[in-house]
């Protein structure tokens, strides 16, 4: 999931209802309220900065998720195995291969 909001970077920091908002409906860093009494309110780069790494993160994995929805489902792995055991194994195995690596060209691994 690419993460959008401080927010998101501060449910990931503790587990448990430590923070909360003096305005939930302006959630801003200057709203942010620590509860819990051994946790620290964390900077405002830091959050900012994390934010910002969890993104660059999610978008440079966008290549594997364009993949993973256009890769041949489990089902039809499952059956092009299986006819491949009780017809011309390869044949479906090559086939099931050829569509995997038209994915994997459409959407290349960056560099």
């Amino acid at each position: 999931m690419r993460l959008g909001h401080i927010e998101d970077i501060l449910v990931r920091l503790h587990p448990g209802q430590w923070f909360g908002w003096s305005d939930s409906t302006n959630k801003v860093y200057e709203n942010i309220v620590i509860h819990h009494p051994d946790k620290e309110k964390p900077t405002k780069e830091f959050l900012e900065s994390e934010l910002v790494r969890h993104q660059t993160e999610w978008d440079a994995q966008a290549y594997s998720r364009n993949r993973q929805a256009e890769y041949p489902s489990l089902d039809d792995l499952i059956v092009a195995l299986w006819e491949g055991v009780v017809e011309e194994r390869m044949a479906s195995v090559t086939a099931l291969e050829a569509l995997r690596q038209a994915v994997k060209t459409k959407y290349p691994k960056p560099e």
